[in-house]
């Protein structure tokens, strides 16, 4: 492509600068508005500059992608709402067999699920658990952070869903998701392993430091806290041999554990234990007319020597308090059966929710299941994840608003504006000239070429970010290597993939999971930690340089 006019590649420019800047540096103190709006600013210079028309730029939105990327952050949400997170957090802990099985653990567990839920979503939910571990564990979090933020970019690079730049060249070179799977899985699951290895031989002497006895005795106590049951139906038996102290301390202990659902049944103990204190009363008066009755009897016999008078009165004051300790041991037996069937009530109540639950959970497994089976087949890749997205929010049958305010809409508004101030510096001409002037260097049919774009995308992922590079260069490289064979344009796509995830590992700022991290990390109640950018850099240099080398040598076309 020749050269667009001086005016419109030095304005073009001024434009993709803005927006470089600002993506890259959000926060800088002359315009601190973020990524998002630095997007919408390039986009809306692009078009005042007339370096493409109001329609050029909503033609430069890619639909598809914006599709595929909100239906997997739905499907992310309903996911950690059915603790699919929760449950790979626990197998991190799980029998662990110190730190450098803990190590390992991260590293398999962050690879996968950032395959299968974006790399982002898996740094997101799984830094605290990290933390937890380390802490409960007495270790230093560093190096499971970094085992966390690595392995989440390079298991994202086996999958179109597993960050935005596989999808972007997973819609473009319409790449079907089997074979970018089994393109890149060899590649990915080394890489996984010689990135563990890099840690372990970083760290291997704060990894071999041995656990302190509090901290394991804490560890089984909070373990036993976990699993603690509250009150148990059990303790409801023999109710009739508690005295009326005890009686009333445990309806209190039930009205306190009783749920807010059943307010009816609370309100039953409460008149219960109003009958109970009346009846109470009533002893109280009986058993005190009762012993006046035969004061009385005693000073009259001493009067009048009446004995069968008093006879006749304490026989009457006997029978009567027999007849109320029977009325009161009957009404007990009545008031502890009302209480067990409450108590059972919500027992049953309670496990109804559970089933609903487990069922609801189970639903959400399958339906994302079946959307990976469906992309595995080949279907659209757009409508199969809004499809699977929409079957969740019916099938958990509530007001999705809760739900969809998870989404980043600001990631899809970020998108957008990307597009166009991509598409308007494509239209200078600048990239298509220096594209030309390197493509005899980077032909992907010699070891050579393949190192020197191997080069190129790792230092543009790390300098223009990931997403924008891919749009840059993919079309080029993919038209260079067509020219060659139409494996090797698949194989140019793959290798773009690959290298432009993996890039994120170089430096902290080379990717969003990278940031993630580091800001969750800081924000933990209790047990935050901050990552600095030098420490990131000492592994992620030889890490990234590694990686990428072996991963180049397992990807076929």
């Amino acid at each position: 492509m020749a050269m667009a006019a001086t005016v419109k590649v030095v304005l073009g420019s001024i434009a993709f600068a803005i927006f470089w800047v600002l993506a890259v540096f959000p926060a800088v103190p002359f315009l601190p508005i973020g990524r998002t709006a630095g997007s919408l600013l390039g986009a809306m210079l692009m078009v005042i500059f007339r370096v493409i028309t109001p329609d050029q730029a909503y033609a430069a939105i890619d639909l598809p992608i914006l599709g595929l990327l909100f239906g997997t952050m739905v499907v992310s949400v309903y996911l950690e709402k059915a603790d699919m997170f929760k449950y790979l957090g626990k197998f991190l802990s799980w029998k662990s067999l110190g730190a450098k099985d803990l190590l390992c653990r991260i590293c398999l567990t962050s690879a996968i699920s950032s395959a299968l839920f974006t790399n982002d979503t898996s740094c997101v939910v799984l830094t605290e658990f990290v933390l937890k571990i380390a802490r409960q564990h007495n270790l230093p979090p560093h190096p499971f952070l970094l085992a966390l933020a690595s392995s989440a970019n390079i298991g994202s690079s086996a999958t179109p869903i597993g960050n935005p730049q596989n999808l972007v060249i997973a819609v473009q070179s319409k790449i079907s998701f089997g074979q970018f799977l089994t393109g890149i899985l060899p590649a990915m699951l080394v890489g996984v392993m010689v990135n563990a290895v890099i840690l372990l031989c970083m760290f291997w002497k704060l990894l071999s430091v041995e656990k302190d006895e509090e901290d394991a005795t804490a560890e089984v106590v909070a373990e036993e806290d976990v699993t603690s049951h509250r009150f148990s139906p059990a303790t409801m038996s023999h109710l009739t041999s508690l005295n009326s102290q005890e009686w009333s301390s445990t309806l209190e202990s039930m009205n306190l554990h009783s749920s807010p659902h059943v307010n009816g049944n609370t309100d039953h103990v409460s008149n219960l234990r109003n009958r109970m204190s009346s009846s109470e009363n009533d002893i109280h008066r009986v058993s005190s007319g009762g012993i006046e009755s035969t004061r009385n009897s005693n000073a009259s016999k001493d009067v009048s020597g009446d004995g069968s008078s008093q006879m006749k009165e304490e026989s009457v004051a006997s029978r009567r308090i027999a007849r109320s300790e029977v009325s009161d041991s009957t009404m007990m037996m009545n008031v502890s059966r009302d209480a067990v069937f409450v108590q059972s009530s919500e027992e049953n109540e309670g496990k109804t929710k559970k089933w609903k639950r487990f069922l609801w959970k189970t639903s959400v497994y399958l339906v994302t299941v079946g959307m990976l089976i469906s992309l595995l087949m080949g279907l659209n890749m757009s409508w199969t994840a809004i499809t699977a997205a929409l079957t969740l929010v019916v099938l958990d049958f509530k007001d999705a608003q809760k739900c969809l305010e998870k989404v980043s809409y600001s990631l899809l508004i970020f998108f957008c504006g990307m597009f166009i101030t991509v598409d308007g510096f494509n239209k200078t001409g600048i990239p298509s000239s220096l594209w030309d002037f390197m493509e005899p260097y980077a032909r992907i049919d010699h070891v050579s070429g393949i190192a020197v774009l191997a080069i190129v995308i790792l230092v543009l992922s790390n300098l223009a970010s990931n997403v924008p590079t891919v749009l840059l260069l993919g079309a080029r490289v993919a038209a260079s290597a067509a020219a060659i064979s139409l494996a090797d344009e698949k194989k140019a796509w793959l290798i773009l993939a690959w290298v432009s995830t993996v890039a994120g590992n170089l430096s902290l700022l080379g990717s969003a999971a990278n940031l993630i991290v580091c800001e969750q990390a800081q924000r933990a109640q209790s047990f935050g930690f901050t990552l600095s950018f030098w420490g990131h850099l000492k592994f992620g240099v030889p890490s990234t340089l590694i990686v990428t080398a072996i991963g180049l040598t397992l990807i076929r076309g």
